[in-house]
């Protein structure tokens, strides 16, 4: 980071399919930044938990499992490997086992602690060093506006409605969106919705964050709502 350059946390939260990854990803490379995937390290911390026949619903068996995840998270936005006790898990963590059992972790209290203590420390990090050099981070998961990074920079809830979202989640899992693989998404979906809203609000956004709705936008426009966000709050501030 160059003298009088100033670090950036870009926050981003928001339901299942509303299109946070693949925005979050987009706008930290087109900013510079470091990218954090915080669901990510929840699927991860899930995989971890199966791969050790962790019973999930043993709560402490779980959360004692979660401290002791070997867990590696890239945060090049064009490198985003994950990897735990040095395997590559990237692409494992998306299959629908997974899916179907990373509440299990989520709503875990214990658990949500110790990840998003290491959610914290990466983003000290970037602030300070890290891959970007202390440029900054963009960070997404349910609750980075609110309880990981509420003194980010720039926060901003990511929704669209409950159609668009199911639509979206059926053509990246089935290539599709008629109506068997819309039905065949829902559980992924709103059920996970459902599950995690027990423990954290990702549905209506706190005070100081802005709400961005995707519902009608594509991927580049709704990059550019954001990142529209981004140049007003930080403009807003100089």
């Amino acid at each position: 980071m160059e003298a009088g350059e100033v670090s950036t946390v870009v926050a981003v939260d928001g339901p299942s399919g509303s299109g946070k990854s693949s925005v979050s990803k987009e706008v930290a490379r087109r900013l510079g930044l470091a990218y954090l995937d915080t669901g990510a390290m929840y699927r991860a911390a899930t995989w971890w938990c199966l791969h050790r026949e962790v019973p999930l619903s043993d709560a402490a068996a779980v959360a004692d499992a979660v401290r002791g995840l070997p867990l590696d998270m890239g945060v090049d936005p064009d490198d985003a490997t994950v990897r735990v006790g040095g395997t590559d898990v990237t692409a494992a963590i998306r299959e629908t086992r997974i899916s179907a059992a990373v509440s299990a972790v989520a709503t875990n209290l214990d658990a949500r602690a110790e990840l998003g203590r290491r959610q914290r420390a990466v983003i000290d990090d970037e602030r300070a060093g890290g891959w970007s050099q202390g440029r900054g981070v963009v960070a997404e998961g349910r609750d980075i506006t609110t309880v990981i990074a509420p003194d980010a920079d720039v926060r901003v809830l990511l929704t669209a409605s409950e159609e668009a979202r199911l639509a979206r989640r059926a053509r990246e899992l089935h290539g599709t969106d008629d109506a068997a693989a819309v039905a065949a998404t829902r559980d992924q979906v709103v059920r996970r919705d459902a599950d995690d809203s027990t423990v954290v609000q990702f549905q209506v956004a706190a005070d100081g964050v802005v709400t961005v709705d995707s519902s009608h936008l594509d991927l580049p426009g709704t990059v550019q709502a954001v990142l529209d966000v981004v140049e007003r709050t930080l403009a807003g501030r100089s």
